[in-house]
């Protein structure tokens, strides 16, 4: 074996490298690579390459110059406040608000959502730089809970609560069962749910309350698998979590967290909002704990849910 094979031998798999820089999932890289749409070091790559420090790898426009773990850093994670008539994506026909117009710019990066939300949906969006972390997340394989806060226009019987968390609700793309489903009052006739859910199907929760004529009138995401929604992240509004956070998460999902020699400096953040919103930013460090550090992926729990659970339950907005 020569000098130059073992030290191509010690780097990262070219699927691992573009996840990582948020170009897209592993799987999907190891399709492009298959496409041909990926170089290294202006060669066509072929599947089982790797990159060490100081190579370039190209996919399609974007390029990437291959760092080392210190220079590398933590990937960013950003928690946002989704307002209802804001879409998540970059491109729409239509030209509505997207969330991405929010962020802040980034350089040889870009922003992965982590899980979309509809139009007529609020509540916690995650974003990262880490294609790998993102990846994590959301592949139905890691089963990580969804929990909402749900609106209905009357009340459930007892029968199709048990339906929808035991027997599940046949849909057209396939069943669907909630985790935990729990009767949080209201008034008049609007009724209040806590739901949780192992899954991101398009429009999921109101398809199931649909097939059973139960029409959402208002739907938020409260928890994303051990991150809830700070209660101090206002709508429009965001913040970024610290170090110590992001670990919390990456050694949650089974990354790595080693330590970097060289920290970023601190960033400030820019939110637009609406008019009526307030013109300051959340705090990079939320007085709300917004990471679990006692729960595991399989007993997760939610922090802070009495303050949430008396808005719902007086009918106030959450």
């Amino acid at each position: 074996m020569t000098e130059q094979t073992e030290i191509v031998q010690q780097g990262e798999r070219l699927q691992k490298i573009l996840a990582q820089a948020g170009v897209g999932s592993r799987r999907e890289m190891e399709e492009w690579i298959t496409a041909g749409r990926v170089t290294l070091n202006g060669e066509v790559a072929t599947l089982g390459m790797r990159a060490v420090e100081g190579d370039v790898v190209c996919a399609d426009k974007r390029v990437i110059h291959v760092k080392g773990q210190a220079e590398q850093g933590l990937p960013r994670v950003l928690l946002y406040h989704k307002q209802e008539g804001e879409i998540v994506s970059r491109d729409d026909p239509k030209s509505r608000t997207s969330v991405f117009d929010h962020l802040p710019k980034l350089r040889g990066q870009k922003w992965i959502a982590i899980g979309r939300l509809d139009f007529n949906t609020c509540g916690l969006l995650i974003f990262t730089t880490s294609g790998e972390l993102a990846n994590r997340l959301m592949h139905p394989r890691f089963e990580v809970e969804r929990e909402y806060a749900v609106r209905v226009q009357g009340e459930m019987t007892p029968e199709q609560m048990r339906q929808m968390t035991k027997q599940g609700i046949e849909l057209e793309d396939g069943l669907v069962r909630f985790e935990k489903l729990s009767d949080e009052g209201g008034e008049g006739f609007n009724h209040w749910y806590r739901l949780v859910l192992k899954e991101g199907r398009n429009r999921v929760v109101r398809r199931t309350f649909e097939a059973l004529n139960l029409t959402v009138s208002r739907l938020m995401r409260v928890r994303f698998g051990i991150v809830n929604l700070p209660p101090s992240i206002k709508r429009g509004k965001m913040a970024e979590l610290g170090d110590e956070e992001v670990k919390m998460i990456l050694a949650w999902v089974g990354l790595p967290t080693e330590d970097v020699d060289k920290q970023d400096p601190p960033r400030k953040l820019r939110a637009k909002s609406d008019k009526n919103a307030d013109r300051d930013v959340a705090p990079k460090d939320v007085s709300t704990p917004t990471v679990s550090k006692t729960t595991g992926r399989r007993g997760q729990a939610d922090m802070s849910r009495s303050r949430a659970h008396r808005k719902i339950k007086t009918g106030a907005k959450p």
